[in-house]
Protein backbone atom coordinates (compact mmCIF):
# COMPACT_ATOMS: atom_id res chain seq x y z
CA UNK A 1 0.00 0.00 0.00
CA UNK A 2 1.19 4.00 -0.11
CA UNK A 3 1.21 5.86 2.76
CA UNK A 4 3.20 9.15 3.79
CA UNK A 5 6.65 8.94 5.07
CA UNK A 6 8.96 11.48 5.94
CA UNK A 7 13.17 11.09 5.56
CA UNK A 8 14.21 14.92 6.28
CA UNK A 9 13.17 17.88 7.25
CA UNK A 10 11.33 18.99 3.94
CA UNK A 11 11.41 15.43 2.48
CA UNK A 12 8.20 14.21 2.55
CA UNK A 13 7.40 11.05 0.18
CA UNK A 14 4.67 8.68 -0.76
CA UNK A 15 6.05 5.42 -1.34
CA UNK A 16 5.18 1.63 -0.90
CA UNK A 17 5.17 0.23 2.64
CA UNK A 18 3.97 -2.90 3.94
CA UNK A 19 0.09 -3.54 3.71
CA UNK A 20 -1.95 -2.58 7.24
CA UNK A 21 -3.19 -6.50 8.59
CA UNK A 22 -4.41 -6.93 11.51
CA UNK A 23 -1.72 -8.39 13.64
CA UNK A 24 -3.58 -8.83 17.62
CA UNK A 25 -6.76 -9.95 18.27
CA UNK A 26 -7.64 -6.29 19.03
CA UNK A 27 -7.10 -4.70 16.09
CA UNK A 28 -8.98 -3.71 13.21
CA UNK A 29 -7.62 -2.10 9.69
CA UNK A 30 -9.54 1.32 8.48
CA UNK A 31 -9.45 1.74 4.67
CA UNK A 32 -8.34 5.61 4.90
CA UNK A 33 -10.91 8.13 3.08
CA UNK A 34 -10.27 11.11 4.65
CA UNK A 35 -6.85 12.17 6.33
CA UNK A 36 -5.05 15.34 6.68
CA UNK A 37 -2.05 17.56 7.59
CA UNK A 38 -1.67 19.02 11.08
CA UNK A 39 -0.11 21.82 12.14
CA UNK A 40 1.66 19.74 14.67
CA UNK A 41 2.93 17.73 11.51
CA UNK A 42 4.87 20.92 10.21
CA UNK A 43 7.23 20.63 13.35
CA UNK A 44 8.79 17.20 12.04
CA UNK A 45 8.56 19.50 8.72
CA UNK A 46 10.38 21.48 9.56
CA UNK A 47 13.32 20.23 11.33
CA UNK A 48 12.20 21.64 14.40
CA UNK A 49 11.38 18.00 16.22
CA UNK A 50 12.93 14.62 15.60
CA UNK A 51 12.02 11.89 13.49
CA UNK A 52 13.74 8.61 12.20
CA UNK A 53 14.28 8.71 8.16
CA UNK A 54 11.24 6.38 6.80
CA UNK A 55 9.01 7.12 9.91
CA UNK A 56 5.34 7.49 8.87
CA UNK A 57 2.92 10.47 9.66
CA UNK A 58 -0.26 12.34 9.95
CA UNK A 59 -2.52 10.69 12.68
CA UNK A 60 -6.27 12.25 11.41
CA UNK A 61 -8.23 9.65 9.54
CA UNK A 62 -12.15 8.38 8.92
CA UNK A 63 -12.88 5.80 7.09
CA UNK A 64 -13.84 2.03 6.25
CA UNK A 65 -13.37 -0.79 8.47
CA UNK A 66 -12.12 -3.78 6.87
CA UNK A 67 -10.95 -6.25 8.86
CA UNK A 68 -11.23 -7.06 12.68
CA UNK A 69 -9.43 -9.22 15.08
CA UNK A 70 -11.27 -12.01 17.02
CA UNK A 71 -11.83 -10.18 20.10
CA UNK A 72 -13.38 -7.11 18.21
CA UNK A 73 -17.14 -6.24 18.97
CA UNK A 74 -17.97 -2.21 18.78
CA UNK A 75 -17.09 -2.15 14.90
CA UNK A 76 -17.69 -4.50 11.43
CA UNK A 77 -16.40 -5.00 8.96
CA UNK A 78 -17.72 -1.98 6.24
CA UNK A 79 -18.56 0.28 9.02
CA UNK A 80 -17.71 4.08 8.28
CA UNK A 81 -15.20 4.71 11.39
CA UNK A 82 -13.42 7.63 13.07
CA UNK A 83 -10.19 8.10 14.54
CA UNK A 84 -8.97 9.90 16.97
CA UNK A 85 -5.07 11.18 17.10
CA UNK A 86 -4.09 8.67 20.08
CA UNK A 87 -5.38 5.21 20.41
CA UNK A 88 -6.23 3.92 23.14
CA UNK A 89 -7.54 0.84 25.29
CA UNK A 90 -10.88 2.25 26.59
CA UNK A 91 -10.38 0.25 30.24
CA UNK A 92 -7.16 1.35 31.99
CA UNK A 93 -7.55 3.48 34.18
CA UNK A 94 -6.65 6.66 32.63
CA UNK A 95 -9.49 5.62 30.04
CA UNK A 96 -11.73 5.27 32.45
CA UNK A 97 -11.05 8.68 33.95
CA UNK A 98 -11.93 10.69 30.86
CA UNK A 99 -7.95 10.56 30.08
CA UNK A 100 -7.31 8.68 26.87
CA UNK A 101 -4.48 10.23 25.75
CA UNK A 102 -2.99 8.74 29.12
CA UNK A 103 -3.65 5.49 28.62
CA UNK A 104 -1.60 2.59 29.69
CA UNK A 105 -1.39 1.15 26.44
CA UNK A 106 -2.27 3.85 23.75
CA UNK A 107 -0.04 5.69 21.39
CA UNK A 108 0.24 7.87 18.45
CA UNK A 109 0.17 7.40 14.99
CA UNK A 110 3.08 7.69 12.98
CA UNK A 111 4.93 6.63 16.03
CA UNK A 112 8.05 4.49 15.43
CA UNK A 113 6.39 0.70 14.50
CA UNK A 114 2.88 2.16 13.63
CA UNK A 115 0.90 3.39 11.07
CA UNK A 116 0.18 6.94 10.15
CA UNK A 117 -2.59 8.79 9.39
CA UNK A 118 -1.71 9.63 5.98
CA UNK A 119 -2.01 6.11 3.57
CA UNK A 120 -4.43 4.09 2.61
CA UNK A 121 -5.18 1.85 5.31
CA UNK A 122 -4.00 2.28 9.25
CA UNK A 123 -3.68 -0.94 11.38
CA UNK A 124 -5.84 0.38 14.79
CA UNK A 125 -4.40 -0.88 18.28
CA UNK A 126 -7.55 -1.75 20.61
CA UNK A 127 -10.32 -1.00 17.67
CA UNK A 128 -13.17 -1.27 20.95
CA UNK A 129 -11.52 1.50 22.75
CA UNK A 130 -10.37 3.79 19.70
CA UNK A 131 -12.58 3.96 16.89
CA UNK A 132 -15.98 5.22 16.74
CA UNK A 133 -18.63 4.35 13.89
CA UNK A 134 -20.59 7.14 12.12
CA UNK A 135 -23.59 6.64 10.42
CA UNK A 136 -23.36 4.91 7.07
CA UNK A 137 -24.78 7.31 5.06
CA UNK A 138 -22.56 10.38 5.67
CA UNK A 139 -20.22 8.68 3.40
CA UNK A 140 -22.58 9.81 0.93
CA UNK A 141 -22.44 13.69 1.70
CA UNK A 142 -18.94 15.06 1.10
CA UNK A 143 -19.20 17.93 3.37
CA UNK A 144 -20.19 16.52 6.20
CA UNK A 145 -17.50 13.78 5.99
CA UNK A 146 -14.88 16.40 6.23
CA UNK A 147 -17.07 17.50 9.13
CA UNK A 148 -16.62 14.59 10.67
CA UNK A 149 -13.02 14.22 10.14
CA UNK A 150 -12.71 16.80 11.97
CA UNK A 151 -13.64 14.95 15.28
CA UNK A 152 -10.41 13.06 14.90
CA UNK A 153 -8.44 16.65 16.44
CA UNK A 154 -9.04 19.62 15.26
CA UNK A 155 -12.67 20.04 16.85
CA UNK A 156 -12.28 18.39 20.00
CA UNK A 157 -8.82 19.92 20.94
CA UNK A 158 -10.46 23.43 20.89
CA UNK A 159 -13.39 21.88 22.62
CA UNK A 160 -10.75 20.86 25.29
CA UNK A 161 -8.96 24.27 25.59
CA UNK A 162 -12.60 26.21 25.79
CA UNK A 163 -13.48 23.70 28.51
CA UNK A 164 -9.75 23.94 30.16
CA UNK A 165 -10.49 27.81 29.85
CA UNK A 166 -14.06 27.61 31.85
CA UNK A 167 -16.10 28.88 28.67
CA UNK A 168 -19.65 28.70 30.05
CA UNK A 169 -22.78 31.33 28.64
CA UNK A 170 -22.45 34.55 28.91
CA UNK A 171 -18.52 35.02 28.79
CA UNK A 172 -16.28 36.78 27.20
CA UNK A 173 -13.68 34.77 25.41
CA UNK A 174 -10.59 35.13 23.24
CA UNK A 175 -8.63 33.17 21.27
CA UNK A 176 -4.91 33.53 20.50
CA UNK A 177 -4.13 32.04 17.19
CA UNK A 178 -5.72 31.51 13.94
CA UNK A 179 -4.81 28.33 13.08
CA UNK A 180 -7.27 25.38 12.43
CA UNK A 181 -6.89 24.64 16.13
CA UNK A 182 -7.96 28.36 17.12
CA UNK A 183 -10.62 28.19 14.57
CA UNK A 184 -12.36 25.07 16.14
CA UNK A 185 -11.55 27.07 19.81
CA UNK A 186 -13.53 29.68 18.41
CA UNK A 187 -16.34 27.28 17.27
CA UNK A 188 -16.44 25.54 20.98
CA UNK A 189 -17.04 28.68 22.44
CA UNK A 190 -19.92 29.84 20.91
CA UNK A 191 -20.88 25.99 21.40
CA UNK A 192 -20.81 26.63 24.92
CA UNK A 193 -22.65 30.09 25.21
CA UNK A 194 -20.08 32.70 25.32
CA UNK A 195 -21.16 35.99 24.83
CA UNK A 196 -18.23 38.11 23.39
CA UNK A 197 -15.63 36.00 21.30
CA UNK A 198 -12.46 38.01 20.66
CA UNK A 199 -10.52 36.20 17.57
CA UNK A 200 -6.37 37.37 17.67
CA UNK A 201 -5.13 36.59 14.27
CA UNK A 202 -3.72 38.75 11.28
CA UNK A 203 -5.07 36.56 7.66
CA UNK A 204 -8.04 38.00 6.85
CA UNK A 205 -9.09 34.75 4.71
CA UNK A 206 -8.58 33.23 8.55
CA UNK A 207 -10.49 35.77 10.80
CA UNK A 208 -13.24 35.70 8.30
CA UNK A 209 -13.51 32.05 8.97
CA UNK A 210 -13.49 33.11 12.74
CA UNK A 211 -16.13 35.49 12.66
CA UNK A 212 -18.49 32.92 10.29
CA UNK A 213 -17.63 30.30 13.33
CA UNK A 214 -19.24 32.93 15.97
CA UNK A 215 -16.66 35.71 16.54
CA UNK A 216 -17.45 38.90 17.29
CA UNK A 217 -14.62 40.93 17.43
CA UNK A 218 -11.07 40.40 15.56
CA UNK A 219 -7.42 41.67 16.70
CA UNK A 220 -4.68 42.31 14.38
CA UNK A 221 -2.22 43.13 16.50
CA UNK A 222 -0.04 41.43 18.50
CA UNK A 223 2.58 41.07 21.32
CA UNK A 224 1.42 44.62 23.56
CA UNK A 225 -0.83 46.07 20.91
CA UNK A 226 -2.75 42.98 21.15
CA UNK A 227 -3.19 43.16 24.63
CA UNK A 228 -4.11 46.25 24.87
CA UNK A 229 -6.43 45.90 22.19
CA UNK A 230 -8.06 42.89 23.84
CA UNK A 231 -8.34 45.13 27.17
CA UNK A 232 -9.88 47.91 25.42
CA UNK A 233 -12.85 45.42 24.13
CA UNK A 234 -13.16 44.34 27.39
CA UNK A 235 -14.09 47.72 29.39
CA UNK A 236 -9.93 47.27 30.36
CA UNK A 237 -10.32 44.05 32.51
CA UNK A 238 -9.31 41.54 29.70
CA UNK A 239 -11.17 38.06 29.13
CA UNK A 240 -12.63 35.56 31.37
CA UNK A 241 -11.39 32.99 28.93
CA UNK A 242 -8.60 32.56 26.91
CA UNK A 243 -7.55 29.92 24.32
CA UNK A 244 -4.11 29.58 23.47
CA UNK A 245 -3.45 27.49 20.16
CA UNK A 246 -0.01 28.21 19.34
CA UNK A 247 2.37 27.22 21.68
CA UNK A 248 4.93 29.57 21.42
CA UNK A 249 6.55 31.74 24.66
CA UNK A 250 4.98 35.30 22.63
CA UNK A 251 1.76 33.64 22.20
CA UNK A 252 1.12 32.22 26.10
CA UNK A 253 2.85 35.58 26.99
CA UNK A 254 -0.40 37.32 25.19
CA UNK A 255 -2.72 35.29 26.76
CA UNK A 256 -1.71 35.69 30.14
CA UNK A 257 -1.75 39.57 29.22
CA UNK A 258 -5.41 39.46 28.04
CA UNK A 259 -6.93 37.07 30.80
CA UNK A 260 -9.28 38.92 33.20
CA UNK A 261 -8.35 38.49 36.96
CA UNK A 262 -9.68 34.93 38.24
CA UNK A 263 -10.12 33.87 34.91
CA UNK A 264 -8.03 30.87 33.25
CA UNK A 265 -6.44 29.64 30.23
CA UNK A 266 -7.06 26.88 28.34
CA UNK A 267 -3.84 25.94 26.27
CA UNK A 268 -3.30 23.62 23.20
CA UNK A 269 -0.64 24.82 21.10
CA UNK A 270 1.72 21.99 21.17
CA UNK A 271 4.92 23.93 22.95
CA UNK A 272 7.66 24.95 20.91
CA UNK A 273 10.33 27.54 21.16
CA UNK A 274 12.21 29.55 23.64
CA UNK A 275 10.48 29.12 27.04
CA UNK A 276 7.11 28.98 28.32
CA UNK A 277 6.46 32.34 28.50
CA UNK A 278 4.93 32.34 32.01
CA UNK A 279 4.81 34.50 35.09
CA UNK A 280 4.03 32.48 38.02
CA UNK A 281 4.01 35.61 40.05
CA UNK A 282 1.72 37.47 38.15
CA UNK A 283 -0.49 34.79 37.50
CA UNK A 284 -0.49 34.29 41.16
CA UNK A 285 -1.24 37.72 41.95
CA UNK A 286 -4.29 37.91 39.76
CA UNK A 287 -5.37 34.48 39.97
CA UNK A 288 -5.42 33.08 36.88
CA UNK A 289 -5.75 29.40 36.02
CA UNK A 290 -3.92 26.99 33.79
CA UNK A 291 -5.17 24.17 32.31
CA UNK A 292 -5.25 22.17 28.97
CA UNK A 293 -2.63 20.07 27.39
CA UNK A 294 -2.99 17.03 24.62
CA UNK A 295 -6.78 16.80 24.19
CA UNK A 296 -8.32 13.64 24.99
CA UNK A 297 -10.71 13.63 21.60
CA UNK A 298 -11.55 10.40 21.97
CA UNK A 299 -13.56 11.43 25.31
CA UNK A 300 -15.53 14.14 23.71
CA UNK A 301 -16.76 12.46 20.28
CA UNK A 302 -19.44 11.33 21.61
CA UNK A 303 -20.87 14.50 23.13
CA UNK A 304 -19.57 16.64 19.68
CA UNK A 305 -20.93 14.33 17.12
CA UNK A 306 -24.20 14.75 17.50
CA UNK A 307 -23.93 18.37 16.38
CA UNK A 308 -21.57 17.98 14.01
CA UNK A 309 -24.11 15.37 12.03
CA UNK A 310 -27.32 17.80 12.70
CA UNK A 311 -25.00 20.07 11.08
CA UNK A 312 -25.06 22.65 14.66
CA UNK A 313 -21.68 22.51 14.26
CA UNK A 314 -19.66 22.68 10.95
CA UNK A 315 -16.03 22.48 11.01
CA UNK A 316 -15.13 21.68 7.81
CA UNK A 317 -14.61 25.35 6.56
CA UNK A 318 -11.06 25.13 8.32
CA UNK A 319 -10.16 22.88 5.17
CA UNK A 320 -9.29 25.03 2.54
CA UNK A 321 -7.11 22.86 -0.03
CA UNK A 322 -7.97 19.39 -1.21
CA UNK A 323 -5.33 16.72 -2.61
CA UNK A 324 -5.02 13.62 -3.47
CA UNK A 325 -2.58 11.11 -1.85
CA UNK A 326 0.42 11.16 -4.07
CA UNK A 327 0.11 15.02 -3.97
CA UNK A 328 0.93 15.54 -0.15
CA UNK A 329 4.26 16.50 -0.37
CA UNK A 330 2.93 19.53 -2.32
CA UNK A 331 0.39 20.10 0.78
CA UNK A 332 2.93 20.07 3.17
CA UNK A 333 4.58 23.02 1.44
CA UNK A 334 1.69 24.62 1.74
CA UNK A 335 0.88 24.26 4.92
CA UNK A 336 4.47 25.67 5.79
CA UNK A 337 4.39 28.60 3.58
CA UNK A 338 0.72 29.61 4.96
CA UNK A 339 -0.99 29.19 1.74
CA UNK A 340 -3.06 27.00 2.60
CA UNK A 341 -4.92 26.54 6.57
CA UNK A 342 -5.64 23.00 6.66
CA UNK A 343 -4.72 20.53 3.86
CA UNK A 344 -7.18 17.77 3.08
CA UNK A 345 -6.09 14.50 1.43
CA UNK A 346 -8.64 12.46 -0.40
CA UNK A 347 -7.95 8.62 -0.89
Amino acid sequence: MRATTIHAPHDIRVEEVPDAVVRLPQDAVVRVLRACICGSDLWAYRGESAREPGQRIGHEFLGVVEETGSEVSSVSRGDLVVAPFVWSDGTCEYCREGLTTSCEHGGFWGAPGSDGGQGEAVRVPYADGTLVRLPAEAAQDDRLLTGLLALSDVLGTGHHAAVGAGVRPGTTVAVVGDGAVGLCGVLAARRLGAEQIIALGRHTARTDIARSFGATDVVAERGQAAVAAVRELTGGHGAHAVIEAVGTEQSMRTAVGITRDGGAIGYVGVPHGSGTGLDLGEMFNRNIALRGGVAPVRTYIPELLPDVLDGTVDPSPVFDLTVPLEDVPAGYAAMDDRSALKVLIKS
